[in-house]
């Protein structure tokens, strides 16, 4: 065989292989997307507006105390996993003990001053709403280094499994729940901290016999070293934190709990988006360090660059579905929810930027330069502080979603040409900055439209467009399903 042959036979097997990697991880999100189908109206019905807008609440609290627990070292996990002369085991205990220390501080400081935070959360407070709240974050830690493990070993039918089995247990809750405590948003708080900690079990246990015959051993990366790389972690993950949040607080602060819990729900209908953008986050991140470390510079970046082409078709193409057919996944949530329809189509844009960006960002991880994440964060926080002041009090939801989707657009530029300035990859922008702009003046037209049936049909025009703009990427794209469709067909011949 030539040399030539070898390099392409290598090359597809390659492909291959990062395909059905991405398949083994996505098969199991997308059944969680089918079993959230289920949750959400089960929810919604059971919730009103107003209870659903404090199980928001829920989750942006506990989410912020997480952030300052982890110390970015869940970063740092990723980063040092595959450097030589690193012992798995070590690592892993390095990364887990500060945070739970850490954890268990904030958590203490959380319940002695549980009245005034509940009282602002949820407008109520006792231990029926304490307890929910230090068990979900404590669990959380756990939880967020035992699945980075299975990630790092790129176990996706494990991962995939695992997030299947949380979601199951997640529906079956919320129905016991509901039946006991009613129209109240301590069924999904309860929900979420039991369907966590029984999964967390489940992977705790099966860590410790998987990792039984491996000893914690000195090695030659220090905790200094770890918090070094984590710690600049904080301020980029809590700006984003805010990014994702100040929507939802804002909303709250100028109406109340009903419209958050609306737009809470049109953030629900995102999971469509947002369970391919969990998907690709739990591949994506191993795969680029692993390609960034073992692969030549150049060889890299067009790798690299050749699958950014492909994801950011695939995500247009996703965004200008979903608004196209958002009347009919509206009628789901129930009637009192309908108003969501008119916050999707700007909404859409945060996680399809936000998957754009776990690409264009990898230059930054790389170089650990983390403060260009920050600057970055510091001008979109702006921007949507801004955005949310002038136009919540105008367009409630509305509003919010458009500033939203104006601080993502500003988020992704600005870390995308910091990224480059760390780790130049030539990646082809024309067609995605066409089709972004090309869905922006459709996402205007379907937010003012309530002409649901002309609404679709201008969508699918417009991603027929959006097709013809990326035809080369799209003739791309069918010639590697279809190698890979063949070689499968070959292999189990």
């Amino acid at each position: 065989m030539s040399i030539k042959n070898k390099e392409e036979g290598s090359s597809d097997k390659n492909k291959d292989g990062l395909l059905s990697s991405f398949i083994k991880y996505f098969y199991g999100n997308f059944v969680v997307l089918l079993l959230g189908l289920i949750q959400l109206p089960l929810t919604t019905r059971v919730l009103k507006t107003e209870e659903y807008g404090k199980t928001t609440m829920f989750t942006t609290a506990v989410s912020v105390i997480y952030i300052f627990a982890i110390l970015g070292l869940d970063q740092a996990y990723i980063r040092y996993f595959y450097k030589e002369g690193v012992k798995r085991k070590t690592l892993f205990v390095q990364c887990l003990m500060p945070p739970l220390i850490l954890i268990l501080i904030l958590t203490l400081i959380y319940t002695a001053f549980s009245d005034h935070f509940n009282d602002f959360l949820f407008g109520e407070n006792g231990l029926s709403i304490i307890i929910p709240v230090v068990a979900y974050t404590v669990i959380s830690v756990f939880e967020r280094f035992l699945f980075l493990n299975i990630r790092m070993e790129q176990n996706g039918v494990l991962y995939s499994n695992l997030n299947i089995l949380s979601k199951v247990l997640n529906i079956s809750f919320i129905i016991l729940l509901a039946g006991l405590l009613g129209s109240d948003f301590r069924v999904v708080m309860y929900a979420m901290t039991l369907s966590l900690g029984t999964v967390t079990l489940i992977t705790g246990i099966r860590y410790l016999y998987v990792t039984k015959d491996e000893r914690v051993l000195r090695h030659n990366v220090s905790e200094r070293e770890l918090l070094r790389y984590g710690i600049p972690f904080i301020p980029m993950l809590l700006m984003e934190w805010l990014l994702s949040s100040m929507d939802k607080w804002s909303i709250k602060i100028f109406n109340d709990f009903s419209e958050t819990g609306i737009y809470g729900s049109a953030m629900q209908i995102m999971t469509i988006i947002l369970t391919v953008k969990i998907t690709f986050v739990a591949f994506w991140s191993p795969v680029a360090m692993e390609k960034y470390e073992k692969l030549p510079d150049e060889e890299c970046k067009l790798f690299f660059a050749e699958v950014f082409d492909k994801v950011q078709f695939l995500c247009m193409c996703a965004a200008f579905m979903l608004t196209s057919f958002r009347g009919v996944i509206v009628l789901i949530l129930g009637r009192d929810y309908r108003e969501a329809v008119s916050i999707i189509p700007f909404l859409t844009l945060m996680p399809i930027l936000s998957i754009m960006f776990e690409m264009t960002g990898q230059g930054v991880k790389f170089t650990g330069k983390i403060k260009y994440f920050n600057y970055a964060s510091l001008a979109a926080i702006i921007c949507n502080l801004i955005g949310n002041a002038i136009l919540v009090p105008l367009y409630k939801g509305v509003g919010a979603a458009l500033a939203t989707a104006i601080t993502y657009i500003v988020y992704f530029a600005i870390g995308t040409m910091f990224s480059k300035k760390c780790y130049p990859v030539d990646y082809r922008f024309g067609e995605f900055v066409i089709s972004l702009l090309l869905y922006v003046v459709y996402a205007f037209y379907a937010t003012v439209t309530k002409d649901q049936i002309i609404s679709a049909l201008v969508g699918i025009v417009m991603l027929i467009i959006c097709c013809f703009i990326n035809r080369r990427t799209l003739k791309s794209l069918w010639s590697y399903v279809a190698e890979f469709v063949k070689n499968t067909g070959k292999k189990r011949a």
